[in-house]
């Protein structure tokens, strides 16, 4: 697959390197917390019990780490806003791969995903094309998806626990941008303005274009409301329903576009 042909959005890369690790170490301090009933309970994600989710959260930095020790692929295969879209062709193999992780010491595979990640990172270019099981992406795009991994996953452990992990401000900030922009691409145009404050505005929806004053057609929701309809995590009237989003003219219901990721 060519790389993307689309304008994509930069990225501080500086800032979402230190990103994924402060989200990665909230995980990490929450999960050694954990008692084993915690560990053993359900999550909303299928047969996934919390101890599996937080395995496969270990794979955000772990994996990336690791992949940064391989040899460098010849050419990039996927661009950042062609991530989205093909996340779901590889579950089955993910669910695999999760369930293999030995969880025997999570705090110590978190401990050695950490400082494995750190060490491969620095002095890594962002332009180092890195493999992934989507094709080889540039290290700068990857480290922006590994955002959408620990905040979508920050989200689903704390409603499978009780807890109130935080979400690190750079890191929902780059995954609610990419999340954004994905919607952008699968729906282009401009006849309605999606606006999730303070971090993302896009224009989307084939129709009449908005050039200036209120738009007609205008949706507007908070930065996790937004990730969990992105993600299949909550439906859009379930969201309008409780007053999660303001949706306002004729063209405003995204309930056919949603979810984004599978």
């Amino acid at each position: 697959m060519p790389p993307a042909k689309k304008r994509t959005r930069s990225y501080d890369s500086a800032k979402t390197r230190a990103a994924v690790l402060a989200q990665f170490r909230y995980v990490r301090e929450a999960v050694a917390a954990l008692t084993p009933e915690q560990l053993a309970g359900p999550t909303r994600l299928g047969e996934w019990t919390v101890r599996e989710l937080a395995a496969h959260m270990t794979m955000a930095v772990g994996s990336l780490a690791r992949k940064l020790g391989e040899p460098e692929p010849a050419k990039q295969e996927l661009a950042l806003l062609d991530w989205p879209s093909v996340t779901a062709t590889q579950a089955a193999t993910i669910d695999e791969d999760t369930r293999a992780i030995d969880t025997t010491d999570l705090p110590g595979l978190y401990d050695r995903s950490a400082a494995l990640y750190e060490e491969r990172i620095a002095g890594a270019s962002d332009d180092r094309l890195v493999p992934t099981r989507f094709g080889a992406m540039r290290l700068a795009d990857f480290l922006v998806t590994r955002t959408v991994e620990l905040v979508v996953h920050t989200d689903d452990l704390n409603a499978a626990t009780g807890l109130a992990v935080p979400h690190d401000r750079q890191a929902l900030a780059a995954c609610t941008r990419l999340l954004a922009d994905a919607l952008a691409v699968k729906a282009p145009g401009g006849a309605v303005e999606v606006r999730i404050p303070p971090h993302a505005v896009v224009q989307c929806v084939e129709g009449p274009r908005h050039t200036r004053g209120t738009p007609p057609n205008v949706v507007e929701t908070d930065p996790l409301t937004w990730i969990r309809l992105a993600t299949g995590r909550t439906t859009w009237a379930q969201a309008v329903d409780e007053a999660k989003v303001a949706a306002s003219g004729e063209r405003a219901d995204l309930s056919g576009l949603l979810p984004l990721l599978g």
